[in-house]
């Protein structure tokens, strides 16, 4: 993924979240990602850790139409994705999508009540409502609006040793082809 990608990325969503009203703190810690597929277009996601505690983490995330966070699970992190802005829709899947009994259903919490779903649902959510996501719970999300601010709060982030894709092909962090002076350090900058 090439720095000039990263920086407008990280520019338009600045630009996005002053438009819509959040305030980063100082020195926020960016991450742009395209998972190591090479089309931030189709297959990206910027993010922004406002807080990293050991016991919790918030992030905001930034994405447009036609971006889709591959589909993933963790082994430790639970995490309540919130739609801050915008409309999202979550794939989700009780095991790893082909591995999982699709006729079997599990619960999860939707703004707070228990829902019973099926393996390869897909939940519309609007701005304001949230998904409480289990570890083990694979799930993917995509904007149904031309942008999206997504929230995450969760317990302690580790997105180093704690992101599992079904594709084993998707890596967490991408390499950065350095074409022009990076705007600010990334998380998986060195």
């Amino acid at each position: 993924m090439k720095r000039s990608i990263v920086n407008n990325a990280i520019s338009e969503a600045s630009q996005f979240f002053i438009k819509h009203s959040w305030h980063l703190p100082p020195e926020p810690h960016w991450d742009v990602t395209d998972f190591g597929l090479g089309d931030f277009e189709n297959f990206g996601l910027v993010l922004v850790n406002l807080c990293e505690e050991p016991e919790y983490c918030e992030k905001l995330m930034f994405a447009k139409m036609g971006m889709t966070t591959p589909c993933h699970a963790h082994k430790k992190k639970k995490e309540d994705i919130i739609v801050r802005n915008g409309r999202l829709a979550i794939q989700v899947w009780n095991g790893k999508p082909g591995e999982d009994d699709p006729n079997n259903p599990f619960s999860l919490k939707i703004n707070g009540n228990f829902e019973k779903l099926y393996s390869g649902d897909i939940l519309k959510l609007e701005q304001g409502e949230r998904v409480t996501l289990t570890n083990g719970i694979y799930h993917e999300f995509y904007p149904l609006s031309e942008s999206c601010i997504i929230g995450e709060v969760s317990t302690a982030n580790d997105d180093a040793h704690d992101n599992y894709f079904a594709n084993p092909e998707i890596g967490r962090f991408s390499e950065i082809i350095e074409d022009e002076l990076p705007l600010v350090k990334l998380v998986s900058d060195k």
